[in-house]
């Protein structure tokens, strides 16, 4: 037999490559489907590839010249027969914020792909309902995750004929209506999220019939009514979460036929009555979580005889809390939240056994007494005991801990200086000590805690002149101080580093200029240095940090004008200059404000970090007429301007009606003239507006009557005159005092008629009591006009002889000045 020739041996190889590289490629129909999936997102034909766009969506390597199983977030079958398409990551490929999003439209070329068993589409704020007849072709799906988008309307019924499905993510959506009853049909289901919906009545029946549940979480929905019994058949259930819905009744007492649960979460809804009995049946139970709600009665100690039990979270009820009695746990916590249980007394003593406690809230209660020395050498992770009856100074050895991260004591009577060692815990990211009775310096200790993130010492005795020097380098992180209301005194400091975004200085002794440096702090959103004694002109620097959004200069001795450069602060919302020197005219500029022009959509970089406490950092506004806090949670929701209490002179500006936004407007107590900006009528979200103590002269412009938010006007002490507009809201504005010494305000809302005849023309010397009479006739109110303008005619008339018989007797007609006018 004749040897091949080398050449023949290499077209075979070549053939056989081929033939093996054509087996090895995804099917030619996958390809398409994925271009055009591609090409719809896009927005361009599938021969174009743009590498800006591309990249854009993470799909650059996606082109019709290479084979699909290569692309990225493609998964391929691995045996050789064929490769189809099994699995597609497709998390994160629209980009973010919006309006960057599209439709659902865009998953119908998928749908074609029905080898799928794996299919993630989340996080890509994907907007409209889902198509209802493609997944009917994916029945060999196992994984689908759909979280984080904007799907609208129900949920496609086909989703429940996905026989294979066993992971189930939807959460984080629009979806709306009821939960249907053909879910039982997903009888591999291991996990179910439906969390952050609108989904609404109750659990059907049928998904007690769903084998081998092992996770199921429909929280943050507004699910209503009970719990229904037929849940109560998932007898293989591990974890059931229901947390921040509607649920209302109580909790039934079947829930403790639920042996295998190891995760119980019922936390923000209705629910009411007691812990029922029945859970101590529970044995496996790890995570207990009843939070927010509206439970009542007294604790159940067999609560403790759960030996797995690690995590209990039963705050934020009506529930008490018996101390007298004795409990020996026999488990081992490691979280434990009884926030406003109604404990009194000491500390509960059982505590000092759970050594792997690293979690301990016990706020807003009424324990007394100090701090137990046991307590202080646990090493807990995080202590919450703020709003309680503590009293005493603070332990040494709790400061000595290397796994304390957050602690809270806020709202105590502690007394005394801080510890020397307070340093010594460097783990530390949240130190609250406000609202207590310390006093002495600040340790230098404290700026050698090199994870500290937000520090709150306000609301105390503290003093001095010099403070702790946060090293950058030592400290990093801290980014929020409230040092407020307290007596330090000297220069404004600037040792707490670059990195800052929030600094609340505010009701303390602090004097001097404003520091250049501020320029420095490149992340500063919140300045607050209300009611201290800052002197000099408002340096034109504030322009230069762009991130302010919060600036409290209230109640210093500034002097000067507003320097121009402050409407360069485009995302300022709040600013408060009241109580100063400052003179000159209102910079037209400021209605240039960004920030106060839109309505805030977004939340500032601060409560993104994490959630604070509920009471941190409070800024104090004059809020509709009085001084209240707003606390950080709300401050960047609100747009507000007080520059009052100065010596502002000139006409207000029309350009401050630009300041859409605005919830508060106050310019009282200045020396301002002139007319209303009719242009305020456009300040449609304005809640409060006070012009009072000023010499504004003219009529009170009826573009006011379009302010439907408003709540709390104040015109007094003006020189305004004419009718008060009236409207839906402007009727409401009743209050007398809030139009008073003017000099000729007249209305409904105060009682006082307005002349509305126009005025009569006089021979030379001629009398005016016939134009006073006739203002008895001009009554504006109704309730009063109507019946004493009767009576008026009838007197008039029976003096003009028509109810006399000799009246009726031809007469020559004679002119009365009222007959005349008519």
């Amino acid at each position: 037999m004749a040897k091949p020739s080398p050449y023949t041996t290499y077209f075979i190889l070549f053939l056989s490559t081929l033939s093996y590289n054509l087996i090895m490629s995804c099917p030619e129909e996958h390809k398409q489907s994925l271009l055009q999936f591609k090409s719809i997102l896009i927005g361009k034909p599938n021969n174009e590839s743009s590498t800006d766009d591309a990249a854009t969506f993470g799909l650059e390597t996606w082109n019709s010249s290479s084979d699909c199983c290569q692309w990225e977030r493609v998964t391929c079958a691995s045996h050789l027969s064929s490769r189809p398409v099994i699995g597609l990551d497709l998390s994160l490929i629209v980009p973010l914020p919006p309006p960057n999003t599209a439709t659902s439209a865009v998953l119908a070329p998928l749908f074609h792909i029905k080898s799928l068993i794996k299919f993630d589409i989340s996080s890509n704020s994907l907007q409209g309902e889902i198509p209802r007849s493609g997944f009917s072709n994916l029945t060999r799906l196992v994984y689908l995750d759909m979280s984080s988008n904007g799907f609208q309307g129900s949920i496609p019924l086909q989703l429940f004929g996905l026989r294979s499905l066993r992971y189930l993510d939807l959460s984080s959506n629009l979806f709306k209506g009821n939960l249907s009853r053909n879910v039982g049909s997903l009888t591999n289901l291991e996990v179910l999220n439906l969390d952050e919906n609108f989904i609404s009545g109750e659990i059907p029946a049928e998904i007690g019939d769903i084998v081998g549940l092992q996770n199921f979480s429909i929280r943050n929905n507004r699910i209503t009514g009970k719990i229904p019994n037929s849940i109560l058949r998932l007898k293989d259930l591990t974890l059931l979460d229901l947390r921040n819905n509607s649920l209302s009744s109580e909790i039934p007492i079947q829930i403790g036929n639920l042996p295998n649960i190891s995760t119980l979460a019922l936390s923000k809804n209705r629910l009411s009555g007691g812990i029922p009995k029945s859970i101590k049946k529970m044995r496996m139970l790890e995570t207990f979580l009843l939070d927010d709600n509206s439970l009542h009665g007294e604790i159940p100690t067999w609560l403790f005889d759960i030996k797995g039990l690690k995590v209990l979270n039963l705050g934020g009820n009506t529930l008490t809390w018996n101390n007298s009695v004795r409990i020996i746990p026999k488990c081992s916590l490691s979280l434990l939240s009884l926030r406003s249980c109604g404990i009194t007394g000491n500390f509960p003593n059982w505590l000092s056994n759970q050594k792997e406690l690293y979690f301990l809230d016990l706020s807003e209660n009424e324990i007394e007494g100090t701090i137990p020395q046991w307590l202080a050498e646990m090493d807990i992770g995080s202590i919450i005991l703020s709003s309680n009856k503590l009293t005493g100074s603070l332990r040494p050895r709790l400061f000595e801990s290397k796994s304390l991260s957050l602690l809270d004591l806020s709202g105590n009577n502690f007394t005394g200086e801080l510890p020397e060692n307070i340093g010594n815990a460097t783990e530390i990211m949240i130190l609250v000590l406000s609202r207590n009775n310390f006093s002495g310096s600040l340790p230098e200790s404290l700026s050698k805690i090199h994870r500290l993130l937000m520090l709150d010492l306000s609301e105390n005795n503290f003093s001095g002149d010099k403070l702790p020097k946060f090293d950058p380098i030592i400290a990093p992180f801290l980014a929020y101080v409230d040092l407020s209301s307290n007596k330090f005194y000297g220069e404004v400091p600037m040792s707490f580093g670059q990195q800052i975004i929030l600094l609340a200085l505010g009701q303390n002794k602090f004097s001097g200029r404003l520091p250049e440096n501020l320029t420095t702090l490149s992340f500063l959103e919140h300045l607050d240095l209300n009611n201290n004694n800052i002197v000099g002109e408002i340096p034109d620097f504030l322009s230069q940090i762009p991130t302010l959004q919060v600036l409290n200069l209230r109640n210093n001795s500034l002097k000067g004008s507003i320097p121009n450069g402050l409407s360069n602060l485009t995302n300022l919302r709040i600013l408060d200059l009241s109580s100063n020197n400052l003179v000159g005219d209102i910079p037209p500029e400021l209605g240039n404000l960004m920030g106060m022009i839109e309505t805030p959509k977004t939340i500032s970089t601060i409560s993104d970090v994490f959630s604070f406490p509920p009471d941190f950092v409070d800024v104090i506004l004059n809020w509709k007429g009085s001084m209240q806090p707003i606390t950080t949670k709300n401050i960047y929701i609100y747009a507000f301007l007080d520059i009052s209490s100065n010596k502002f002179s000139g006409e207000i500006p029309s350009s401050i009606g630009n300041l859409e936004g605005l919830k508060t407007l106050n310019i009282s107590y200045n020396r301002l003239f002139g007319a209303i900006p009719t242009s305020f009528g456009k300040l449609e979200n304005l809640e409060s507006l006070d012009l009072s103590h000023n010499k504004l002269s003219g009529k009170i412009p009826s573009s006011l009557a379009k302010l439907m938010q408003l709540g709390t006007l104040d015109l007094s002490n003006n020189e305004l005159v004419g009718e008060i507009p009236t409207g839906i809201q402007m009727n409401l504005m009743n209050d007398p005092d809030d139009f008073a010494n003017n000099s000729g305000l007249c209305g409904m809302q105060i009682q006082i008629p307005c002349d509305t005849t126009p005025p009569a023309e006089h021979s030379p010397g001629g009398s005016n009591e016939s134009e006073d009479k006739e203002q008895w006739f001009s009554w504006k109110g109704a309730g009063i006009g109507y019946p004493f303008g009767l009576l008026s005619t009838m007197v008039v008339v029976y003096f003009a002889g028509f109810l006399n018989p000799e009246s009726r007797k031809p007469r020559r007609r004679r002119d009365h000045p009222l007959r005349r006018r008519r």
